[in-house]
């Protein structure tokens, strides 16, 4: 007989799901999702810069963004794509890169992947992005990080660059 422990965690209890509804194209929204110089203006959350050390954007290509806090402070994060398909949607592994563990005293979560579909509505985008946990207690860890209000920060960023790009 199996243990609750044992048994395969549903697939709900191991993901977030993130929705935001920007407002422009979803051809421009996916360009400043995949294009490195576009990214350096708005990922992380707010107060945070980003360098794009690598970005393959192909199935198997890999990327690599190093997110620096106010303080200074880097959070290199990494991955490697399983899926592109303009604009509709990336599918990509995300991982906490060498030297993340010693910046965040945590136990981090691993075999993380994510999934950003775009969806045009009326010339505006509907961003929905599914974090998918290899555990619960992984998604728990996660959790735990900030990784909602982070993204949710991020989005506001995005939101704001958004609007400058899409006016010009």
């Amino acid at each position: 007989m199996l243990r609750q422990s044992d048994a395969l965690d549903p697939q709900s209890d191991r993901e977030i799901i993130i929705t935001r509804v920007f407002n422009a194209p979803r051809e421009l929204v996916f360009k400043v999702w995949t294009e490195p110089k576009h990214i350096e203006q708005w990922w992380g959350p707010k107060g945070f810069t980003v360098r794009v050390p690598e970005l393959d954007l192909r199935p198997g290509g890999r990327w690599r963004y190093v997110m620096v806090g106010p303080d200074g402070t880097e959070y290199p994060i990494k991955g490697v794509f399983q899926d592109i398909a303009p604009p509709e949607r990336v599918v990509t592994s995300d991982e906490f890169d060498e030297g993340f563990d010693q910046v965040i005293n945590a136990e981090l979560p691993q075999g993380i992947m994510v999934t950003a579909l775009f969806e045009a509505l009326n010339g505006k985008t509907k961003l929905t992005l599914q974090i998918m946990h290899a555990s619960v207690d992984d998604r728990r860890k996660h959790e735990a990080m900030g990784v909602i209000g982070g993204w949710n920060s991020s989005f506001d960023c995005l939101d704001e660059y958004l609007a400058v790009v899409s006016t010009h």
